[in-house]
């Protein structure tokens, strides 16, 4: 049933939804303050396709699929393989269907709303912004967030304050911090107009000019009495929002996935009819190394094992490794691929050469659009420093399941003696993680935050390995398979415990990188 249905979706997507989502990059939002009369509106107009791709998001069960559950476990990885498929020719449809799924995680106590978020029907389908941005920017919301909940008399709540960055600002509803008496917490809040065509307690002051992700509006807002429900208990709406992140960013790993993707299949097939040199590009080795160092395998297995893993701790099967591996490998591969898809998208339009620039091929725009993967829910750093977080407060047994699981995948594949120095290249590399946690255990907290992002790059680098090496052992699996799993366990997969060697972390190092840093500010 599952094969089918990707099958004629996959048909959908290549025929017509690519169109659609090509009419969103050319034909972006845009604000209309006033109606002809003078009378303040703030209607953000957005193309056909752009709604066309709601209705067809309910249609396809997009959101739905992932809590219908009728595939049990396996429902998230079905629900990610179609996103998988979708995303590249979306128009950003995506983004806005991440929200929405993080939110129906968050508010499935609130049945009406619920309800509509997972719908199949495109009239009665919802989407979810996430409205969390402030003047002051960044990850660090808890202290980040001036807007203020004033409590009313029937329970709820008004909203005052400005959101300087708003995604989905077209949605249905939305999910914010405010502060209340006791501190931050999470408020819910529909988006709707009044008989006189107004927007409630909403003024939409500008929509954002951002490098990319041009197709879905995202708006600065002030909120002026907007109505509201608190979703979390007072002053815990950080903890709160744990889990959407959790949805959040497995989207946008999905999306980072599927944009290397696409662009190693369009650089595969210009390779096939481009002619240089007196031959096609695809009879250059050269050529044909630089799009198979390209390879998104292991991107793919990265990102579907974490599905594997959300869709067994959702339908309570999932074991305390499998809990363990999902709070770790989480934050860890969205940040990997994350930075993945950059490199790998602008190698791909290097490919392409000259033509790789020219905006109506539609080629820059994967560019300028994957540059988000790295910086939305959590930017490399802080993601880093989430994953150090996590070790802790599970005093350690995160790593203990990760060490435990990577060394029963590879005692699988033990037997395969065509993998035999792959599977060395990753069990040499799991003993230098160990050695490694084992020293850093014993330094100083900023000994750690120093090699946290060398640390996090070494996780995903073992863990891909592994996995490649496991399908590799597969036995349906191709000899394409196990190349794969060769080549990836050639490069360097413990980047931590070299660079600790050399000294890297340091008690001294801080300080001299930040002299490298302002060197010229001081000469100048």
């Amino acid at each position: 049933a599952v094969w089918s249905d990707l099958n004629a979706f996959g048909e959908h997507v290549a025929k017509e939804i690519d169109i659609w989502g090509r009419e969103c990059e050319l034909n972006p939002p845009r604000l209309v303050h006033f109606d002809p009369w003078g009378q303040r509106v703030d209607h953000i107009v957005t193309s056909a396709a752009w709604k066309r791709l709601k209705d067809l998001s309910a249609q396809e069960g997009l959101v739905a699929i992932g809590y219908e559950k009728s595939f049990g476990e396996w429902s998230r990885v079905y629900q990610m393989s179609k996103l998988y498929i979708f995303s590249p020719s979306s128009g950003l449809y995506t983004c806005p269907l991440a929200m929405t799924d993080g939110a129906a995680k968050v508010i499935q106590v609130m049945e009406e709303a619920y309800g509509r978020l997972t719908s199949r029907q495109p009239e009665r389908f919802w989407t979810s912004g996430q409205w969390m941005t402030e003047r002051q920017g960044g990850s660090d919301v808890g202290t980040g967030t001036e807007m203020v909940a004033i409590p009313q008399t029937d329970g709820s709540y008004k909203l005052h304050g400005f959101k300087w960055f708003t995604s989905a600002t077209d949605a249905d509803m939305t999910l914010t911090l405010a502060r209340g008496s006791r501190g931050l917490s999470l408020f819910y809040a529909e988006v709707s107009r009044g008989e006189d065509g107004r927007l409630w307690g909403i003024e939409v002051q500008r929509l954002k000019d951002k490098l990319g992700t041009r197709q879905m509006p995202t708006a600065e807002l002030l909120l002026d009495g907007l109505p509201a429900y608190r979703l979390s208990e007072e002053g815990r709406g950080v903890a709160s929002i744990a889990n959407m992140l959790t949805i959040t960013r497995i989207h946008n790993s999905v999306s980072a996935a599927a944009a290397m993707r696409r662009v190693v299949q369009l650089a595969r097939d210009y390779a096939t009819r481009r002619t240089a040199f007196g031959k096609l590009l695809k009879d250059h080795p050269l050529h044909m190394q630089t799009l198979a160092r390209m390879e998104t395998r292991a991107a793919f297995l990265l990102v579907m094992d974490v599905c594997r893993l959300l869709g067994r701790e959702e339908s309570g099967l999932a074991s305390q490794l499998d809990v363990h591996l999902l709070r770790l490998l989480t934050p860890v591969v969205k940040l990997y691929t994350g930075k993945q898809a950059v490199a790998v998208v602008s190698e791909g339009l290097e490919s392409f050469g000259g033509q790789g620039y020219i905006e109506d091929t539609g080629l820059p725009g994967i560019l300028r659009d994957a540059q988000v993967l790295s910086i939305w829910e959590g930017t490399t750093n802080v993601l880093s420093l989430d994953v150090l977080r996590c070790v802790a407060r599970s005093s350690g047994m995160v790593l203990h399941a990760y060490f435990t699981h990577i060394k029963a995948l590879l005692a699988g594949a033990s037997g395969v003696s065509s993998l035999a120095p792959a599977v060395k290249a990753v069990g040499d590399a799991l003993s230098e993680l160990e050695q490694f946690v084992q020293i850093a255990a014993s330094r100083s907290p900023s000994y750690l935050e120093l090699a946290a992002r060398d640390l996090v790059y070494s996780l995903a680098r073992i863990y891909a390995g592994a996995l490649l090496i496991d399908h590799a052992s597969w036995k349906d699996a191709s000899s394409h398979d196990k190349h794969a799993a060769l080549r990836w366990c050639e490069q360097e997969l413990c980047l931590v415990a070299s660079k600790q060697k050399r000294g890297c972390y340091d008690s001294s190092t801080a300080s001299l990188d930040a002299a490298l840093v302002f060197d010229q500010l001081i000469q100048d």
